[in-house]
């Protein structure tokens, strides 16, 4: 690419708010991060959406036919439609002619396009979607993997997990030594299904990983654990359930703020705590999961995305470039011979 500048392919036609919020996110995005956003979809829908903005750059317009729908299944949509929206924009990522991939549309498919185009990385047997919690300890976050991508796993699928999700940690999130945890139904090694137990057992033996013990359902939060790996069933009732949490929170605090005159005083005065509160536990501050595993930067939105969320989805396509976290993860010595070892065991 003749530029040094990231250049993130959008989605500009999936999710429930399309194309209107990607636009909004996405020009926010290409004047705030100083990034190159390439918007992918109808033409026509896109530049309508366009006029309603004020840019002194508008960003390069790719054209595509038709989006996978949230009710088609993933493999088959792909296949009816080569040149659906993310299709398109993950060719975008094999051509070279973009960094990241960034969509608020069907994760399923989605995840599929991922893999079907671009491929996995060497010595990944699964990609996982990771996803960033906050906890109760100030600036500090975990990250949950996998959080949808695979419902049934093998052991060594989340040791790679915890592989993964610890190079994200310490290079993006800035964890000098990420403390993992096993997500469990007790903290004894002993607890569990097989899966856990086997899990448990690779991921204490492996000397690549900062490896502290189980983590049950009330230690996700307590900022204890920098990487909680778990099967994508489990990690995806986690994150909707966690997603739910801060809604409500946010919406008990609206309700139990006094009303009137000194309800709007006692607002004004509370205003930098309550803004606060709303990045620490609001799902559109963290803007989207990162798909880790595929030879490609792939960040996959909350399907309800609005502008702000396309904007931190933006932002965390960013990070995982400027960190080189492909590269990272690919890098010997880490992933690939230890799953090779993984591998002779299980196989």
């Amino acid at each position: 690419m003749g530029s040094t500048r990231a250049r993130i392919a959008i989605d500009a036609m999936g999710g429930d708010h399309a194309p209107a919020e990607i636009v909004a996110g996405a020009l926010r995005a290409q004047e705030e991060l100083g990034v190159e956003v390439l918007l992918v979809g109808d033409p026509h829908q896109i530049e309508a959406t366009l006029k309603q903005h004020t840019s002194s750059h508008l960003p390069q317009i790719v054209p595509s036919e038709g989006t996978i729908e949230m009710h088609e299944e993933p493999l088959s949509g792909l296949k009816r439609k080569p040149k659906a929206s993310i299709n398109v924009a993950m060719d975008l990522v094999k051509q070279k002619q973009a960094d990241a991939v960034v969509s608020a549309g069907h994760s399923g498919a989605a995840m599929a396009s991922a893999l079907l185009r671009l491929g996995r990385l060497r010595g990944i047997d699964r990609p996982a979607i990771g996803a960033v919690l906050p906890t109760m300890v100030a600036s500090k976050s975990v990250l949950i993997l996998d959080v949808g991508a695979n419902v049934d796993c093998r052991p060594k699928f989340l040791e790679q997990f915890a592989l993964m999700g610890s190079i994200y940690s310490q290079y993006v999130l800035g964890v000098d030594e990420p403390k993992v945890g096993l997500l469990n139904i007790g903290e004894e090694e002993c607890k569990g299904n097989e899966l856990a137990i086997r899990t448990h057992q690779k991921l204490q033996e492996n000397s690549q990983i900062s490896f502290i013990g189980n983590a049950e359902g009330r230690d996700v939060l307590t900022g204890r654990f920098d990487v909680i790996v778990c099967d994508g069933f489990v990690g995806n009732v986690l994150l909707k359930f966690a997603e739910a949490v801060g809604e409500a929170v946010l919406h008990i605090l609206k309700e139990e703020l006094p009303q009137g005159l000194h309800g709007q005083i006692g607002t004004a005065l509370l205003k930098p705590n309550l803004k606060r509160i709303k990045q620490r536990v609001d799902h559109a501050e963290h803007g989207g999961c990162l798909l880790l595993g595929v030879a490609g930067i792939c960040v996959i939105s909350h399907g309800s995305s609005q502008a702000p969320s396309i904007f931190n989805a933006v932002r965390l396509a960013k990070e995982a470039i400027d960190n080189q976290v492909l590269e990272r993860i690919q890098s010997q010595g880490r992933i690939s011979q230890q799953s090779a070892v993984s591998g002779q065991e299980e196989e």
